[in-house]
């Protein structure tokens, strides 16, 4: 009985001492440099984003924001250091739509999806749908009924799994569009493969298509696939203001966390990504640059994830987007 009640009284004492270590932890957090893990290549949309909420965050919390550029396998390898880091909210993923549809078309992957949890979106780029300059179509509508006849048309995406291998395949499923994914390693292949008319169109980021438009003039833009105008381009009319209500995709970025994270971090977290995108100096730098900043909440962002998990599954079945 005595070493029964020693052994409670030692366990009360220990949980009385580490409990209240975790929170404080949380609440110095951070107390030392943030790595954000960006699973794509330096200079493209996500990585920009990244950077803006970096340097934001960076103001706010009082530690460096280091930029980490790990990609490689449509964003798992960065990812996959992510989910086997310590969940101590040190290490983060800039992470994109890969995070929820990898694991639905590859035959394999590293580490199982709630190895990592959302905290926050960035922002997102509306993603435009080119043809070269001297097509025949005029709009969306044009196109998808010209792809109906014949053999189709043969469209680039920046591989399976990409924004616009689900542009593609949504047109196809949705509305009957007759388009043959191609994919490139990159969106600047996809972009180049348009311009030299080895494929009729694809879809690619604003920050990515807007130069060809606004200042080469080489690509023809037939609409932009968000759900509203792109603020530096607010002439090309959406998806949905042409007859395709489903078509809604966007390239987005926002942060994960390692499974386990303290809550507490990740509000704060949030809450200073969610101020740094409601800068204005920030929103007017990315607006620029054909991208829109969101930020918003943690619960706003475990909404956006789990409907995208659902739409865009719903889509990798239909379409047959596995990996044989």
């Amino acid at each position: 009985m005595f070493l029964n009640r020693r052994n409670l009284v030692v366990q009360a004492l220990a949980l009385s001492v580490l409990a209240p270590a975790g929170l404080v932890q949380a609440a110095d957090w951070p107390t030392r440099p943030i790595r954000l893990v960006v699973p794509f290549s330096a200079g493209g949309a996500n990585d920009l984003m990244a950077r803006s909420a970096a340097e934001g965050a960076s103001k706010i919390l009082g530690q460096p924001v280091v930029i980490d550029n790990r990609p490689g396998a449509g964003g798992t390898v960065g990812a996959d250091i992510v989910a086997k880091a310590q969940p101590d909210g040190y290490t983060l993923l800039v992470s994109a739509a890969g995070v929820i549809s990898n694991s639905m078309i590859k035959k394999t992957m590293p580490f199982k999806d709630d190895a990592l949890q959302p905290v926050v979106m960035i922002g997102l780029a509306p993603s435009v749908i080119v043809v070269p300059k001297n097509a025949p179509y005029n709009n969306l509508r044009d196109f998808v009924e010209a792809s109906k006849k014949g053999a189709g048309f043969n469209f680039a995406t920046a591989g399976t799994g990409s924004t616009p291998h689900f542009v593609a395949e949504m047109l196809n499923v949705k509305y009957g569009a007759k388009l043959q994914p191609v994919p490139y390693k990159s969106g600047s292949e996809s972009t180049t493969a348009v311009l030299g008319g080895q494929v009729e169109g694809t879809s690619e980021a604003s920050i990515i298509a807007l130069p060809h438009i606004l200042h080469e003039g080489k690509f023809k833009p037939l609409a932009t696939t968000w759900t509203q105008r792109i603020s530096a381009y607010p002439q090309l009319s959406t998806a949905v203001e042409q007859g395709f209500a489903d078509l809604q995709i966007a390239h987005w970025a926002g942060i994960h966390a390692p499974k386990g994270t303290p809550p507490a971090i990740l509000d704060k977290l949030a809450a200073a990504v969610d101020k740094a995108m409601k800068e204005p100096a920030t929103v007017e730098k990315l607006k620029g640059l054909g991208i829109e900043p969101v930020g918003g909440t943690r619960a706003e962002f475990v909404k956006f994830a789990d409907a995208e998990r659902k739409r865009l599954g719903e889509i990798v079945k239909a379409a047959h987007m596995q990996e044989k």
